[in-house]
């Protein structure tokens, strides 16, 4: 999946990033995760339903690694 950097610069919400790559059904699937704390991004437990996922969490490759417990993975690439 790709987003835009003034997307990312400007803030993503990461409930509508896990439905976006289909890592929740819908977006109280996303916020039940990670209330149970099972998302991750780039491997960091987020406990908060109102988090922002933005440029400063991309890796030196300009990706960003969000999971679903511990078998669900995706990619989330800057353009």
């Amino acid at each position: 999946m790709a987003v835009a950097r003034a997307d990312l610069d400007a803030g993503l919400r990461l409930v509508d990033l896990l439905v976006e790559a289909d890592l929740a059904e819908s977006k109280g699937a996303a916020k039940r995760l990670i209330r149970d704390a099972g998302a991750r991004v780039n491997g960091t437990v987020v406990a908060d339903e109102a988090a922002l996922v933005t440029a400063a969490d991309l890796d030196s490759e300009g990706r960003i690694r969000l999971s679903a417990g511990r078998k669900r993975h995706a990619l989330i690439r800057c353009h």
